[in-house]
């Protein structure tokens, strides 16, 4: 078991990392512990890896930050209660969530921003060459 443990943390890391779409991840007192790279890249104007170690409730304003306040607390509320629809910009076609972290027992230990954009792929299908 603890090798499948040591495969699956780098594995997951990989997942994130390799999302095209912004994912911002938080502890339960707000601090941004990781951006992945495209996350890094869409928020360079407001400081891009820098905001690593930072609250997350410095880049919002009040009625945002009580919303979140408001997420967290459901979540902890209930292990059913993981996803919360936010928000949605019409000029970009995005979507954006906010996810509930759990542990093995299901215990709340922080969550993350997710960006979903309704556009339709371009890539080719199988396109590897």
């Amino acid at each position: 078991m603890s090798d499948t443990k040591q495969i699956l943390s780098p594995c997951f890391k990989s997942i994130v990392d390799q999302d095209r779409l912004s994912i911002v991840i938080c502890d339960l007192e707000h601090t941004i512990i990781y951006m992945n790279p495209a996350a890094i890249k869409d928020y360079h104007k407001y400081g891009g890896a820098a905001l690593i170690g930072k609250s997350l409730l410095n880049c919002h304003n009040a009625d945002s930050n009580t919303k979140i306040h408001q997420i967290i607390n459901w979540f902890a509320a209930d292990s059913s209660h993981n996803i919360v629809y936010t928000s949605y910009n019409e000029k970009k076609l995005k979507d954006v969530y906010v996810i509930a972290l759990r542990d093995e027992d299901g215990t709340l230990i922080g969550y993350y921003e997710k960006h979903e954009y309704r556009t339709p792929e371009t890539m080719k299908t199988y396109d590897l060459w």
